[in-house]
This record gives structure tokens, C-alpha cells and sequence, in this order.
């Protein structure tokens, strides 16, 4: 190769982007061919051995679902906006570290936690992370694990309802209630996002209740997206922002209590395209733009071991979350996608297969960021996903119905993650108040009845998740990352904690598991000194006192399960 075409390439001129892409889609098919095929036979992946979906069936939360829908399910709550606001954020230490993190991180890190879990909970009858702690640390463990995820699931709850709230309202549209003609951007995504909900119960009641195949009913939705679009585009909806966020607490208590049939399973499937569709337009604007010159990356390789965000190790590991490794995909895989599951044939798709196309999602952000990386880093988008729309639509000349499409795509996402996220609080909650011997909240007695009941534990997380998203998201968001990370060195020491327990291979575990508690640790160690000097100097906040009991119980409620997890893996040794 010629030298000044490596020091074009390096330098960030036109074919880097392209570059970057291919070798990311390259290196992730491997993986998932390789690594996830042999770590599907160490743990023994057994196709012909019946999931829960069919042995606990109940037509509520245990439902089998066809792979394409369960793989469009699972995607779309995994993803949400993670692998675009996380690389995108991480853009500003180089190109290069985020790509490493992405990929191998997605292989070797978030790949094995996902896939893990997913398989871990089939054997459990589809229970959740808690349950397969309780399997070999005990009830104790279990209820630590509970107290920690619902934490965590606060967050979650508290961090989309803002951004979806946001996403539905700006202070530019105050004043106007109900429907409007020449619709912003904001107006535009309410009016599709709630048609939307309309769509997947249609498309549910399809499928579910008169027996059409999933072919046609796919057709019949896809036509309805295209023409909620088209309304949305034209007609809008606006709402204050304090409406909405009343409104969207009314809309995940019951998508989480209904038959996952009817909302959760078919919106997920159908925004699933929109999702698809994205990532397809963007690959061809990076093909695109290699070729004509359209768009220029912009983005250096590397910027150095520190910046604004902070030092390298621990902050690019805990800002890129999804796009790599996150703790609540553990979440997601043990508490709706295993319940339906039809075959264990399909686990490796859904639980590794989705993590790898999300890692190649948080490829394209951090090249489309790269596009107009000057330009981000002076602040002219207002959010990671404006600017992720903004750097594709530039490798396109800049073709603002591209871009407008782009961060409509972008939006409806926080909404699959929000009531996935609703609907896992209200296993966790229930699960927390139960005894060993309880199935549901039925077998409880006395005021754990009561409080093991889904409405009253779906009512309880959604007030609190609602307060806090009226508030500051920043000062919300600011533990996400860290509390999401954590989670997921806990789910992958529960899964190689089980996995050793029953006599397979969890060797794999060990250093994933061992980086990802030290990191996310280190990362909430730091949080705390800060918010300690911040109260010291007189200048706290209510976001600083709540960031700092938040990040010492996990630290604290973590530690504990390092230490019952670490006599467990003893005990393990010492029988081997």
C-alpha cells in the first residue's frame, strides 16, 4: 500500500469510514461463528429439550413467539438509544478505542453475558438473574441480587421516561395541546409513537387471536408503519411536558401487566424494522460517501488518555454500555425473551446474534458522529441522537428528510426500552417478597400477598421512576451508566457461578466478570469522592446527595454478592 494512502486512512480521510465499517462486520461475524457457536456447545445447548415458553405457558408472560419476532422483541429492547447516545459520548477519546471496545467488548464481554443469561434462565423455568443466584448462593444472595437490579431498574424507568418525555415535547411547543398541522419534530414522534401502540395491538390480535401467519401480518404491519409515518409527518401531537410524563406512567403500568401478546412482543417486533432500516441506510451512506466524497470522517483515532469525560479506564468502558457490554440486557434476556423462547435452537441468535448487531449499531454511530465530529464537539446538536441522524444525513449531502427519519427511528426506541424495563420490575418486585416454596404472589400470605401482587409493585416502581424523570436528568443519568455496567459483572458472575455449580466450562467468565466489577467499582468510588468534596465545599445539590446514597448502596449491596460469590467458586474448586 502506497504511503500517503495509509496516512490518508489514518488520518481520517474518506475510505476510513468504510474501513472501519467492514472490518467491524468482518470481525463480529466471526465471532458469532466461532466463539458463540463453541460456547453454545460448553454449556450444552440442547434443541431438543422444551423451554418454559411451553411447559409454564400461561398466555400473559410465558408465550412462544416465532424467532423473527422474538429476535425483533429482544433487539429492540437491548437497543434502544444505548449503542447510539453511549459510542457517540465515548467518540471523544478516538475512534479507535471505541471500534476496540465495541467489537471485541460485544464478542467477549456483552455476547457472553447475553447469550448466557438467556440459557441460564431457560433452565430456570425463565426466572430471572435473582433465581439463578438463589440457585447456588442462596435466598440471602438472591434478595441482595433483587434490592440491586430494582435499583438499577429505577434508573432505567426514571432515565427513559425523561428522555422520552423530552423526545415528545420541547419548551418550543408550549401552548399548543392536541393536534397539529406543520408538526415539529417532537409532535411528530408523539403522533407515531402512539400510533405505534395502535398498530401492535392490531397486529397482535392478528396473529394471536385469529390465527393470521406471522408473513402476512408482517406485510399488513409494515404497510401501517409507512403510513403512520406519512401522518405522523403531517399531522402531530402536543401535550405539556408534565401531561406526558403522566400519560407515559399510565401507558407502562398497563403494557406491563397485559398479555406480553397483545403490546410488548408485537410493538417490539414491528419497531424492529425501523431499526433495521436505519442501520441499512447507513451502511449505504458510508458506501455512499466513500466513493463520492460526500462526507468526510473527521474523527481522530485517538485524542489521549483523558478529556472532559474523564480518564480512559474506567469512563470508556461504563459510557459505551450497550454498544458493548450492559447489564440490563441481562435483565431483558431473563426476564421476557426466555419466557419466549420456542427453541433452544434459537438462543444463540437471539441472546448472542442481537448483541453483536448492537455492537455493529454502536460501529455506525461512532462513524456517524465522526462525520460531523467538529461540529459535535462545539455543541451545535442538542443530543447524541440528533447528531448520530445529522452525520448520516451529511453522508447524503445533508437530505433533511433522511435526517428527520433518522432521529424519529431513534426516538421510538426509548419507549421499547421503557416498557420492557416496567414490565421486569414487576417480576423483580414480586420475586423480592416471595419464599422459596411461593410460585406467585397467590401462594404468599398476609401483607406479602399484597405487596408481592404485580399492580401493586408495577404502580410503586412507575410513581417512583415518574417523580425522578420530572427531575434532572443529568443528575439520573449520571449513575446509569455505572449501575448498568455493575449489573453486568454481576449477571455474568451468577451465570459462571451456575454453570461451574452444574460441572461446565465457565472459564470464559472469570476475566469479563473480574474487568467489568473493578471498572464499574472504580467508576462509582469516584462518584462518591466527588460528591463528597461537592458537599464538603457547600455547594451540593438534591442530585448530589441522591447520586451518593444511590452509588454507596450499590457499591455496598455489590461487595456483598463479590463476597458470597467468591465462597461459591471456592466451594466449586474444592470438589473439582
Amino acid at each position: 500500500m502506497p504511503t500517503n494512502l495509509k496516512f490518508h486512512i489514518w488520518k481520517g480521510e474518506k475510505m476510513t469510514a468504510l474501513l472501519i465499517i467492514i472490518a467491524a462486520i468482518v470481525i463480529l461475524v466471526i465471532g458469532y461463528v466461532t466463539y458463540g457457536s463453541w460456547l453454545a456447545k460448553e454449556w450444552g445447548v440442547d434443541p431438543s429439550r422444551e423451554t418454559p415458553a411451553h411447559t409454564m405457558e400461561d398466555g400473559v408472560d410465558y408465550v412462544t413467539a416465532k424467532p423473527a419476532v422474538l429476535m425483533g422483541h429482544h433487539f429492540s429492547s437491548i437497543a434502544g438509544a444505548g449503542p447510539i447516545n453511549g459510542p457517540i459520548q465515548a467518540s471523544v477519546f478516538g475512534w479507535l478505542p471505541v471500534f476496540l471496545w465495541c467489537v471485541f467488548g460485544g464478542i467477549f464481554f456483552g455476547g457472553l453475558q447475553d447469550f448466557g443469561s438467556l440459557f441460564a434462565s431457560i433452565r430456570h423455568d425463565g426466572k430471572s438473574v435473582g433465581e439463578i443466584i438463589c440457585d447456588t448462593m442462596g435466598q440471602r444472595a438472591k434478595k441482595l441480587f433483587i434490592i440491586f437490579a430494582l435499583l438499577v431498574l429505577i434508573l432505567v424507568i426514571a432515565s427513559f421516561v425523561n428522555v422520552v418525555a423530552g423526545t415528545f415535547f420541547t419548551a418550543a411547543d408550549a401552548g399548543q395541546i392536541g393536534f397539529v398541522s406543520n408538526p415539529t419534530s417532537n409532535q411528530t414522534t408523539a403522533m407515531v409513537s402512539v400510533l405505534f401502540i395502535v398498530l401492535a395491538i392490531i397486529y397482535g390480535l392478528l396473529t394471536n387471536k385469529y390465527g393470521m401467519s406471522t408473513g402476512t401480518a408482517t406485510v399488513i404491519g409494515l404497510v401501517g408503519i409507512v403510513i403512520s409515518l406519512i401522518i405522523g409527518l403531517n399531522c402531530g401531537l402536543a401535550l405539556g411536558r408534565t401531561a406526558w410524563i403522566l400519560l407515559i406512567g399510565v401507558y407502562i403500568t398497563v403494557a406491563s401487566l397485559i398479555p406480553v401478546w397483545i403490546m410488548l412482543q408485537p410493538r417490539d417486533y414491528l419497531s424492529s424494522f425501523l431499526l433495521y432500516a436505519m442501520m441499512i441506510i447507513a451502511v449505504f451512506g458510508i458506501v455512499y460517501a466513500a466513493f463520492t466524497g460526500s462526507a468526510t470522517f473527521q474523527l481522530p483515532a485517538f485524542t489521549g488518555w483523558s478529556n472532559k469525560l474523564g480518564f480512559l479506564f474506567p469512563t470508556l468502558f461504563i459510557t459505551v454500555a450497550c454498544g458493548a457490554c450492559s447489564g440490563f440486557h441481562s435483565l431483558i434476556a431473563t426476564g421476557t425473551s426466555s419466557k419466549q423462547l420456542d427453541s433452544e435452537a434459537n438462543a444463540k441468535a437471539i441472546g448472542y446474534g442481537s448483541m453483536l448487531i448492537e455492537s455493529a449499531l454502536g460501529v455506525i454511530s461512532l462513524i456517524a458522529v465522526g462525520m460531523v465530529f467538529d461540529k459535535y464537539t462545539a455543541g451545535d446538536f442538542g443530543s447524541p441522537a440528533v447528531a448520530f441522524a445529522q452525520g448520516i444525513a451529511t453522508m447524503f449531502h445533508g437530505n433533511a428528510v433522511i435526517a428527520a427519519l433518522l432521529t424519529l427511528a431513534v426516538s421510538v426506541f426509548a419507549l421499547t426500552s421503557l416498557d420492557t424495563g416496567t414490565r421486569l420490575s414487576r417480576f423483580m418486585f414480586s420475586e423480592l417478597f416471595l419464599k422459596e416454596n411461593e410460585a406467585t404472589y397467590q401462594d404468599a400470605t398476609g401483607v406479602r400477598r399484597l405487596l408481592a401482587h404485580p399492580l401493586f409493585g408495577t404502580l410503586i416502581m412507575v410513581a417512583i421512576g415518574c417523580i425522578l424523570g420530572g427531575l434532572s436528568l443529568s443528575q439520573i443519568w449520571g449513575l446509569f451508566g455505572a449501575a448498568n455496567q455493575l449489573l453486568a459483572g454481576i449477571a455474568l458472575m451468577a451465570v459462571a457461578a451456575w454453570l461451574g455449580d452444574i460441572g461446565k466450562n465457565n472459564k470464559m467468565f472469570y476475566f469479563p466478570m473480574a474487568f467489568m466489577l473493578v471498572a464499574t467499582i472504580c467508576q462509582l468510588i469516584i462518584t462518591i469522592g466527588k460528591k463528597f468534596s461537592a458537599i464538603g465545599a457547600g455547594t451540593a445539590m438534591w442530585g448530589d446527595w441522591f447520586q451518593l446514597v444511590f452509588a454507596t448502596a450499590m457499591v455496598v449491596l455489590a461487595l456483598i454478592l463479590v463476597v458470597e460469590a467468591k465462597g461459591t467458586f471456592a466451594k466449586q474448586k474444592a470438589r473439582a
